[in-house]
């Protein structure tokens, strides 16, 4: 809905840009002008998912240029209705993995569906350049798939504590918090662990710090630091356990203790990244 707001205003008409003089012939338009002239401001917005798309343009007696600021509104509200046209490609993303326990359920036909899915999104998004957009990093970053998992165990490609088999470990959400000032960069994941009866689970939240580095337009390099493991439900007032990094001289050769990964798309709010094993997955923000 637009809405026209002027107080207090005379209604006068346009006159036309050849004019030298107010009093001159005018247009058949008419426009709200202040009586005492400071601003006006024209606002039109519209509902974008509960929120966005606002397009205001404001013209001020202080010399200021409308056209300047005109140009800039009118790039952001391009970028959005951009954004809205790859939605439906996003939500055939999500939709492919959903129900999937973030891939851990995923059977090869979900695992080419997702793949398929993602090179759409990938395809209509473009190029990533991280290095003028590193912002769209910042935040907190929920995984919802990851083809790694499929291989049912904690450390998908790598080598990693299976789920559900040997050990008794339910593997929750899983999440990456970003810093883009800090260069930090935590994996987090949520755990339950088995404990004999009559003993409740054990629920943990795992935090594994890294810091980041761009080696690429769209190239992240990882490197571990340390692990943090906090207790949380009925034995949240244990102290967090600090796991160190294990010095490189001990580190078994298959375990250099960073990584590497590509950040095919990403906006405001979805993150598809393949990693150095070709492990795809996908993000929302938190």
């Amino acid at each position: 809905m637009a809405s026209l707001t002027c107080l207090p205003y005379t209604l006068l008409p346009i006159v036309s840009p050849s004019s030298t003089s107010t009093s001159s012939s005018c247009s058949a338009a008419t426009c709200l002008v202040p009586s005492n002239p400071k601003r006006c401001r024209v606002s039109l917005q519209s509902s974008r998912s509960r929120q966005r798309f606002g397009l205001s343009i404001r013209a001020a007696v202080d010399g200021v240029s409308a056209m300047d600021e005109v140009s800039g509104l009118a790039k952001d509200a391009v970028d959005d209705v951009t954004s809205l046209g790859r939605s439906p490609l996003k939500l055939k993303l999500l939709s492919a993995v959903a129900g999937l326990n973030k891939g851990i359920a995923a059977s090869e036909d979900d695992l080419r569906k997702a793949d398929a899915a993602a090179k759409e999104l990938e395809a209509a998004g473009g190029p990533v350049d991280l290095s003028t957009d590193i912002d769209k990093l910042q935040g907190r970053w929920k995984l919802v798939y990851s083809s790694a998992f499929s291989s049912r165990t904690l450390g998908g490609s790598r080598p990693g504590p299976p789920i559900g088999r040997l050990l008794p470990i339910t593997l929750g959400q899983v999440f990456q918090r970003i810093d883009i000032l800090s260069k930090d960069f935590d994996n987090i994941v949520e755990l339950q662990l088995g404990a004999p009866w009559p003993l409740p689970p054990i629920e943990v939240t795992a935090t594994l710090a890294h810091k980041f580095e761009l080696i690429g337009s769209a190239r992240v390099k990882i490197v571990f630091d340390k692990t943090t493991v906090k207790t949380t439900g009925s034995l949240s007032q244990l102290p967090p356990l600090e796991i160190p990094r294990i010095p490189d001289g001990l580190r078994p050769s298959s375990n250099t203790g960073s990584g590497e990964f590509e950040v095919t798309y990403v906006d405001a709010d979805t993150r598809i990244t393949r990693g150095d094993r070709d492990e795809l997955r996908v993000f929302v923000i938190a």
